[in-house]
């Protein structure tokens, strides 16, 4: 192939990725702005900005932004782990029937044809990328369109989560630590999962006190560790990361969870990072000091968490890492994604030893939606007219099953 064919012309230059040379020859010129790389400081060292639009989501009825089914509509980039968390809890509590969503394409492209910023966009057609859609509000081509309608004037970053109200016609919230409050209670009335509480008053000074070190060690510290531009940044970055992996490995070979034998905000914040360690940040952030699965307690830990009902879905692997290898030319310049290791979060792990008493109950139940456990509390419903069985320990979670009354099969506990 003739390096011309690599140079795209003004008709076809959306998509870095097709031409993995012209970062080589336009390095001066194409700008990742208003996005995370843009995020540097002179030291070399990476340093997120806060996000804008920081709006809530009230249960009061007379409040400006009043929870309502049908009203608000959550942006996504499956890749994208704050994005995740909020589809997480969403998933979780059972809100798919009150707040829409709609996830973008995973690789950035151009977002404006009048400059090279690249950025979330939508899909043309919802055959485009599996997993993706076009977006169904405003019929936009990119994330950056929803920020341009919400604020003419608005010169931040334009990411994802995007919280959309569409009565008022504006982003409620693209803060995803806030976001994810406002689904765990402003919404309870409407919520499948009510009495599931992930920020119980009892455990707020630890959850807020676990966040704060997980958010700077692991959450945001992956990303001090791939965008950083020197090596002093890069390895006290690392350094902090991995005593901070180590802790999470101390606690958890105590308790089940990083609060407590109760699954909690914490726990849901700290999985978005740990299920893209080894497929992503050990290589292409250069986290590499030691995998996931060399924590044994962690890596179970992360299987649990991935195999509470609705957490898996809010999982898609494919769209991680096409974004993350594809996405960031500066780190790997020819857009190649590792065909591994392709680590299977549904195989059993061991964190069922913590907070059992020891004995099985059954549950017969029939309805809508799941069955499970958590914090201690049976919620449960399972799909139309059908009978479903359940083996569980308290606080565990377990696998749901059809019933059949001819056999004596002992149900398998995950």
């Amino acid at each position: 192939m003739l390096l011309t064919s690599l140079i795209p012309t003004s008709h076809h230059r959306s998509h870095l990725l097709s031409f993995p040379l012209l970062h080589l020859r336009r390095k001066n010129t194409l700008k990742m702005a208003r996005s995370a790389l843009d995020e540097m400081t002179n030291s070399g060292a990476f340093d997120r900005t806060p996000s804008t639009f920081r709006n809530f989501i009230s249960k009061d009825p007379a409040s400006r932004f009043p929870a309502e089914s049908g009203r608000y509509h959550l942006y996504i980039s499956y890749a994208c782990p704050w994005a995740s968390r909020c589809l997480s809890y969403l998933k979780i509590k059972g809100l798919e029937k009150v707040i829409s969503f709609t996830s973008v394409k995973p690789i950035w492209e151009r977002t404006n044809e009048n400059d090279e910023h690249m950025g979330w966009v939508f899909p043309a057609s919802n055959d485009e990328e599996p997993g993706a859609e076009p977006d169904p509000l405003h019929s936009a081509r990119s994330i950056r369109e929803l920020y341009e309608i919400a604020s003419t004037n608005y010169s931040g970053k334009y990411t994802v989560p995007v919280l959309w109200d569409k009565k008022l016609q504006t982003i409620v919230s693209n803060e995803s630590a806030e976001i994810i409050r406002m689904f765990n209670t402003e919404f309870n009335d409407l919520a499948k999962n009510a009495s599931l509480d992930l920020y119980p008053t009892s455990l707020q000074g630890k959850i807020d006190e676990v966040n704060e070190w997980v958010y700077s060690g692991i959450n945001n510290g992956v990303y001090k560790c791939g965008f950083a531009r020197k090596q002093e940044p890069y390895e006290e970055a690392t350094e902090k990361l991995y005593q901070a992996l180590d802790k999470c490995e101390d606690i958890l070979s105590k308790q089940r969870y990083t609060c407590g034998n109760s699954v909690t905000e914490a726990d849901i914040r700290l999985f978005v990072t740990l299920i893209r360690f080894d497929e992503v940040y050990a290589v292409h952030f250069k986290c590499n000091k030691k995998l996931l699965r060399e924590y044994p307690n962690v890596f179970n830990y992360t299987k649990d968490i991935f195999q509470i009902p609705g957490m898996a879905s809010s999982v898609n692997m494919e769209h991680i890492k096409k974004h993350y290898y594809g996405s960031h030319p500066s780190i790997n310049p020819f857009g190649i994604i590792p065909v591994g290791p392709n680590i299977d979060f549904s195989s059993p792990h061991d964190r069922q030893r913590f907070g059992s008493k020891g004995g099985r109950e059954r549950i017969s139940c029939t309805g809508e939606a799941m069955v499970w456990t958590l914090n201690f509390e049976l919620m449960f419903a399972a799909t139309k007219g059908d009978q479903y069985w359940k083996y569980w320990h308290k606080g565990a979670i377990a696998s749901i099953f059809q019933e059949q009354e001819d056999k004596d099969e002992e149900p398998h506990i995950t």
